[in-house]
């Protein structure tokens, strides 16, 4: 043994490396764990390159606020411990430990310097199998930057490979107890293609899931349904096999058992090489594809420096690509030949489907008979609505739907609520996948002209209130007509179009503006679309009010009417909707309260 122990410097700034690897670089301290798991397997990457048979372990060893991690790698010498370990960040073109880079996880200098985000000393001893006369060789490394190397004796590490010591900084012990490191091993190396243990306990557990053989079809759904709960805590709806080879990409794709907001990533496990490298990869699947969760092996994608996510660039790209295929794959199975798993898949994930045909035409083809929408007649997929309805129309808003709904369907009219994420988009997409349907946004005209007209004698007969009404909603951008619809329990219907929002909204901005912008919104204008309050003469309580002889308290009660059929459509309220409602309101309590008010009319005035 050589007792000449030489002081070294790094020819970084140590301190400054640490804080960057702790506090930037890294997201958590547990990431040293894996650094010396992706060293080990490394070495023993290497060493088996030239010995296919040499032995491939990993053993971990935690006590006290220590951690012991042997591997029967390629080992190092003297020159190699100053050249992987002194030069920090170094491009290197030597074989050995740093060539054949597609096999290797990690870079061993900077992975082992990882050790000290939670580490205020490591020591490494090594023997190298490539040269089997060298000596093992030792390098204890301090926190302050500090680092000797020495030789040791033959039996200080009699076989090849690698041993791994450290010792916990302060307040650090807790990330090198027995318990917090076999769950760490196990989380990010359950995969590894070697034995890897932790004292006793098994760490890898191979082959993975959806690569074992099972008895049966149905084994093989419990068996991945045990796995997506153990990994993610819920029960599948389904699971999606991910094997794309020319992405060299295996895995599974878990269907979520409830609904879940389009904006929400998914957080999908990737391992390289069987080393876990996130749990959070929300880029390897297309957007539209946020109902299922992800766990996949590859050997093809590109890890950035931290090793903690994926470059995005071609190659992730044509990875997603294949992987969301395989997902309509998946789907075109279920409408082909298990419908009744796709009714309950879409019952769930609907949106999600949406999202992905509003896309890709064929699968809007394949799955217009399933997909639910909204309806003037009940819930119905496009295509049975289409086989009604010889002319689709659709609302823009949900408050425009739930507005004539009602009345379109006592009025034979086929409307679809367009309102809903997507929804409206597919409708306007329906005559592409189905020639020969027509398709048509409804409008205020559309739904006034389906409306019966009522006789002349009878309009006449309340041309007062009609007039009464018109004046006092003339100010609000709004015209009353009278129709007779069915059903008789709505009173009023409030139709309001986008070109009838538009022009008032002009009108306001242009009595807001200064003359310039005046005079340019002025010769925007459009005097054609307004809002409709159409009053249907079936109503008992239309013609009752219809017939009051008090001009002033049936403008009232026209006002109360335009409210009430505002609140019913659920649209949000102008300043001047909501005082117009507290006037009505108010007027009507005061009108039922006052000593003089006239008496109801009789019935022969109703």
């Amino acid at each position: 043994m050589t007792d000449d122990q030489i002081p070294h410097t790094f020819q970084v700034d140590l301190r400054g490396l640490v804080d960057l690897l702790s506090h930037h670089l890294y997201s958590s301290p547990k990431v040293y764990l894996r650094e010396l798991l992706q060293n080990a397997v490394d070495a023993i990457t290497a060493r088996r390159a030239e010995e296919p048979t040499a032995p491939a372990t990993v053993r971990l060893h935690a006590d006290g606020g220590r951690l012991r991690v042997e591997d029967s790698g390629i080992g190092l010498t003297e020159a190699d411990v100053h050249d992987l370990l002194a030069t920090i960040g170094r491009s290197s073109k030597r074989d050995g430990l740093e060539s054949a880079r597609s096999e290797f996880l990690g870079q061993f200098g900077i992975g082992l310097l990882a050790c000290f985000v939670v580490a205020e000393e490591i020591r490494v001893v090594s023997r190298s199998a490539r040269t089997p006369g060298a000596p093992p060789v030792e390098w204890t490394a301090r926190d302050d930057g500090s680092y000797t190397v020495r030789t040791l004796a033959d039996d200080a590490r009699p076989e090849p490979g690698t041993t791994v010591y450290l010792a916990a900084r302060r307040g650090a012990e807790d990330w090198l107890a027995e318990e917090r490191v076999l769950a760490l091993a196990k989380d990010f190396g359950s995969l590894l293609p070697h034995d890897v243990r932790v004292g006793d306990t098994p760490v890898t557990d191979r082959p993975p899931v959806w690569e074992r053989t099972y008895p049966s079809p149905s084994a093989r759904r419990m068996a991945l349904a045990r796995h997506c709960h153990e990994l993610f805590g819920f029960s599948p709806l389904d699971a999606v096999e991910l094997d794309v080879p020319v992405a060299g990409v295996r895995g599974v794709a878990y269907v979520l058992p409830q609904a879940v907001s389009p904006g929400r990533r998914g957080g999908h496990r990737v391992h390289l090489k069987g080393m876990l490298l996130t749990d959070r990869a929300d880029e390897l699947l297309p957007e539209w594809a946020f109902f299922v969760r992800c766990v996949v092996d590859t050997d093809s994608l590109r890890p950035t420096a931290s090793r903690e996510s994926l470059y995005d660039d071609d190659r992730l790209a044509a990875v997603r690509e294949a992987l969301g295929e395989r997902i309509r794959d998946w789907l075109a199975e279920l409408a082909a030949g298990d419908q009744e798993r796709l009714r309950q898949f879409l019952s769930v994930h609907h949106v999600g489907v949406k999202s992905l045909a509003r896309h890709d035409a064929d699968m809007l083809r394949t799955m217009l008979p399933w997909l639910p929408f909204e309806t003037s007649d009940g819930q119905l997929s496009l295509e049975e609505f289409a086989q009604r309805h010889r002319t689709v129309h659709f609302t823009r808003t949900v408050e425009e739907f739930r507005q004539v709904a009602p009345i379109a369907a006592a009025q034979g009219v086929g409307v679809v609520n367009g309102g809903y994420t997507f929804d409206g988009e597919l409708v306007e997409m329906l005559p592409r996948v189905r020639p020969g349907t027509t398709v048509a946004e409804l409008d205020a005209e559309t739904v006034t002209a389906h409306l019966d007209h009522v006789e002349p004698g009878d309009e006449l007969a309340l041309a007062d209130f009609l007039a009464a009404a018109r004046a006092r909603l003339d100010t609000l951008g709004c015209d009353v007509v009278l129709r007779s619809f069915l059903p008789v329990t709505v009173p009023a219907l409030h139709l309001d179009d986008r070109a009838a929002r538009h022009e008032r909204a002009r009108a306001e901005e242009e009595s807001k503006a200064d003359d310039l912008w005046s005079s340019i919104l002025g010769s925007l204008r459009d005097e054609a679309p307004r809002a409709r309050l159409v009053l249907n003469h079936l109503s008992p309580l239309v013609r009752r009010v219809g017939a009051l002889a008090d001009r002033d308290l049936a403008g009232t009660a026209a006002e109360a009417l335009y409210g009430q059929a505002l609140l019913m459509a659920q649209r949000p309220l102008r300043p001047a909707d909501s005082a117009l409602l507290n006037r009505a309101f108010l007027g009507l309590l005061e009108w039922a309260a006052h000593p003089t008010a006239p008496s109801q009319p009789s019935e022969e005035g109703r």
